[in-house]
């Protein structure tokens, strides 16, 4: 289905060799290739295979409990039905114009660019989380806990979240336990959680007991071991953003890119969808978002059209073969 890394030449963006590249194949660059091929436009994905949600969606409406996988192949099979390019490999860097480079030296034109190639998660460096990340040591409340809700849960205390992560748990389970393991617990947060019902276990957590690569406890440097069904832990979040630093794309104080409600960035011609703009987003939301983006996007190239930008042509401009339809005997 499309092309892969090999197949693609050094293209000049003035020859419109594509309206649009989407960097990243998630939920916010899969919605936002499907609109864009919808509205007949060039449009090619570049996707380098990773993915931050290696287990369930949760949460999308038609979608709960579908794998994270067989979600994102439906999307490849439906953006590669409507024609668009899916390209394996990883973005180098964007010169002005825009130039595409991957990494291997294929380079790719285009009029106008949209990240959404996500974040990265940043974990404690506690023996077992890393390992069980995305089983049975997750983040998201409202994405995970109603799949493990009445078992008992920990939470790790280890981002000034967490405190707040425990008292919404409250919620799911009756059988709450709060780690603060290297931060001071601040009396206020001590006295919520105690009226909440959760416990607080007093200590630095040495590691997370597993057997058989499931979770079975959490355990303590001081000797105690905690019996936990499932743990949360607030991760500091990343942008993979490197190719809007190099444009000057503006970063707020937050270190995420600033956009407007569509999707557009302070450089012109460049959009940020999904995860790489905003950490809070669901793949529900991811994707509502690469279809905002997409709409605006469409909008976008018609009226650079429209002002006789002598620099870009519309895909419409390109001779089309008529489709052979059978007529009815």
């Amino acid at each position: 289905m499309g092309n892969t890394t090999e197949d693609v030449r050094i293209i000049p963006a003035d020859n419109g060799a594509y309206d649009v590249v989407v960097v990243g194949a998630g939920a916010a660059g899969l919605s936002t290739a499907l609109l864009l091929a919808r509205a007949r436009r060039r449009v090619a994905v570049v996707d380098d295979g990773n993915t931050r949600n290696a287990a369930h969606t949760h949460g999308f409406a038609s979608r709960d409990g579908m794998a994270a996988a067989d979600l994102l192949a439906v999307g490849r099979a439906e953006i590669g039905g409507h024609g668009v390019d899916l390209i394996e490999g990883r973005i180098g860097r964007i010169d002005p114009g825009f130039l595409v480079h991957l990494d291997g030296g294929a380079t790719i034109g285009a009029r106008r660019i949209v990240m959404a190639t996500g974040l990265r998660d940043e974990l404690p460096a506690i023996p077992g989380v890393r390992e069980l990340w995305g089983s049975d040591v997750l983040f998201c409340l409202h994405c995970h806990a109603h799949e493990i809700r009445d078992r008992p849960i920990g939470v790790l205390g280890t981002h000034p979240g967490a405190v707040r992560h425990a008292l919404l748990l409250c919620q799911w389970s009756y059988d709450v336990v709060y780690f603060p393991h290297d931060r001071d617990l601040a009396p206020r947060d001590r006295r919520d959680l105690e009226a909440h019902g959760v416990t607080v276990a007093e200590g630095t957590v040495k590691r997370l007991v597993t057997e058989n690569d499931r979770l079975r406890g959490v355990e303590l440097v001081q000797g105690q071991v905690f019996p936990r069904g499932a743990v949360f832990v607030v991760p500091d979040t990343v942008p993979h953003d490197t190719p809007l630093t190099g444009p000057g794309c503006e970063r707020p104080a937050d270190g995420w890119a600033r956009t407007d409600a569509a999707g557009r960035t302070g450089v012109f011609g460049m959009w940020s969808v999904g995860n790489v703009a905003d950490p809070k987003a669901l793949v529900i939301t991811a994707a509502i978002q690469g279809a905002a983006a997409a709409f605006a996007l469409d909008q976008d190239l018609e009226q650079a059209v429209d002002t006789h930008d002598t620099t870009t042509r519309t895909s419409r401009d390109v001779p089309r073969p008529m489709p052979q339809v059978p007529f009815p005997s």
